[in-house]
């Protein structure tokens, strides 16, 4: 059948690709490859793939890419299966490379974007593992705005060291307390040798696991389903029905712009919020957002949290990991929480069907599960697990991660690193005081440029047990796995002439969640005096896709999206 029960015409992109006698050519070089008349008559379904071999989180993507083909043949599609690029934010952090993961997503978005408009596919299903490839294929899918589905891959298991389960955070710790003489050269080979026991997105609420979450409550992907854990022996089944399922969305005519509104992008928030996710969780939705044209401000999410108690105990903060609130009754079981506290837009649509009310209260929910916390229980925290900070310091907003620990205010002097590697440095000599201000600038969208994760200096500060005394702020990212009195997002950067680049060392800086503020002790005047005479270190990124991404950037504060302001067309 060419055409739905609602008159949705299934071939609406494909037919001015393999139809008509002046469309022979193109069915050649297709014929000449596989795929017959009967294959081509079909709706043609785009498997957008972020597989690489490069790590865990996508190392199995293949395989489910074969699955979901299987799914789209049976349901009556022919797939073509593609490839986009991925790059790995645990494995290259603390390096150069990591300047490389954030612009990742925008490569992601593109690539998918290009291939799809191409070659004009009827509906994409894009399969994501690690943390930039999850919103980047769903702003792919925002702009393409045909129907979709987006497919997570699964957490890995956590590991298995001296009797209790890790992931990739503890190994990030060990490193600083092996620097602190805290931990031998055995203990740190051994537990570097258990902690990724095989494929799978990183299994704490790091990023990766924090963006699955809000996609599904979002709508865009089947909840339950996408969140199998990757080496669940179900997770096969679960690919294979999503691409049946993209030709259930195919046939209904649903679109990204039917499922990404202003009210299921405030579900995902609520979903980052409550469940401890990352910080990484702002950029990503104010970016998929902007791609669908909905009106969303950094401030919204300090709105919602606040609304919004804090009631999954989930790693880095917590106990528990991915897989863990997977077998406790996965998303469905947050979104009836979500439901019953009234903080959820119950009328929102999602790919199955159903609205995610009606999925709120399908949740079935483990007995005795403790990773998702009950109602008439007390929350880990009475509001969300992230705030919006203003002040002197960050005129247009930072993010702080409030997940983990329960200082609200801190005051000590600054202790400034033009990077991140001269703070690691710091952090692993020695250098670093109880009540300091570790200040890391040049490292937001321009100054990095690429916005690094500063996951190795705030693990390598817990490790060394300076977790509870310190504060650090930079106008750079963290990783999902951070916890600490962490600030980051601090906007304007550094390189576009922000307060942060004001910052002497000893300065006093107050940051003070209460009254969201965040401060230095100058003046408005000495401030601007300042940053006016300041010299942001010259960037060693002046040619290729860094420089492409720093001259194209927004802030933080907008989702670090690469836009294109087009002049008005002169007559």
């Amino acid at each position: 059948m060419s055409s739905s029960r609602n008159g949705f015409d299934l071939k609406h992109r494909s037919r001015a690709l393999t139809e008509g006698p002046e469309r022979a050519p193109a069915r050649a070089y297709l014929k000449g490859i596989g795929y017959d008349d009967e294959a081509l008559g079909k709706p043609i379904i785009g498997v957008a793939s972020t597989w690489i071999e490069t790590m865990p989180c996508n190392f199995h993507l293949r395989a489910l890419a074969a699955k979901i083909k299987d799914g789209i043949r049976a349901a009556g599609g022919t797939p073509m299966e593609f490839n986009t690029v991925a790059i790995s934010d645990g494995i290259t952090m603390g390096t150069s490379g990591m300047k490389t993961s954030l612009v990742s997503r925008e490569v992601i978005a593109d690539s998918i974007e290009l291939v799809s408009r191409g070659h004009l596919f009827d509906a994409v299903i894009a399969l994501s593992g690690c943390d930039k490839t999850i919103p980047g294929t769903v702003m792919a899918l925002a702009r393409l705005d045909v129907p979709s589905v987006m497919f997570y891959g699964g957490s890995i298991a956590p590991g298995r060291f001296r009797g209790r389960d890790v992931t990739i955070i503890d190994v990030f710790e060990a490193v600083g307390a092996h620097a602190a003489g805290k931990m031998t050269d055995e203990e740190l080979a051994e537990i570097e040798s258990v902690a990724s026991p095989g494929a799978g997105a990183c299994g704490g609420q790091f990023t990766a696991n924090t963006m699955a979450m809000a996609f599904e409550m979002m709508g865009i992907s089947p909840m339950g389903p996408s969140a199998v854990p990757a080496q669940e022996p179900t997770k096969g089944e679960a690919a294979f029905e999503a691409g049946r399922l993209v030709m259930d969305v195919l046939r209904a005519g649903l679109r990204p712009r039917d499922l990404i509104t202003r009210e299921s992008l405030e579900n995902a928030i609520a979903a980052v919020t409550a469940s401890g996710g990352s910080t990484n969780g702002v950029l990503h939705l104010l970016a998929v957002a902007t791609e669908m044209g909905v009106e969303l401000d950094i401030d919204d999410f300090d709105r919602i949290s606040e609304r919004t108690p804090f009631i999954c105990d989930l790693s880095p903060g917590g106990k528990y990991t991915a897989v863990d609130m997977y077998h406790a009754g996965g998303t469905a079981v947050l979104a009836k929480r979500l439901k019953d506290l009234g903080v959820l837009h119950v009328d929102a649509p999602t790919v199955v069907g159903k609205t995610v009310g009606q999925l709120a209260d399908e949740a079935v929910e483990t007995p005795g599960q403790k990773v998702v916390l009950p109602l008439d229980a007390e929350p880990l925290s009475a509001t969300g697990g992230l705030a919006i900070l203003r002040g002197n310091l960050a005129p247009d907003g930072a993010v702080v991660k409030l997940a983990g620990h329960h200082r609200r205010h801190h005051t000590g002097p600054a202790r400034v690193f033009e990077g991140e590697e001269a703070a690691m440095d710091a952090v692993t000599h020695g250098r670093i005081q109880p009540g300091d201000v570790v200040v890391i600038r040049n490292e937001g969208p321009v100054g990095g440029p690429g916005m690094r994760e500063m996951l190795a200096v705030t693990g390598a500060i817990n490790g060394a047990g300076l977790g509870e005394q310190v504060a650090l702020m930079t106008d750079g990212r963290f990783s999902g796995a951070t916890h600490g009195f962490t600030v980051g997002h601090v906007a304007p950067e550094a390189a576009r002439g922000g307060p942060i680049a004001a910052v002497h060392e000893g300065d006093e800086i107050t940051i003070d969640v209460d009254n969201r503020r965040i401060d230095v002790a100058l003046s408005d005047e000495e401030i601007a005096a300042r940053v006016a005479a300041y010299d942001a270190p010259v960037s060693p990124d002046s040619t290729g896709v860094l420089a492409k991404y720093a001259a194209l950037v927004s802030s933080a504060s907008a989702g670090a999206v690469t836009r294109v302001d087009r002049a008005p067309t002169q007559v």
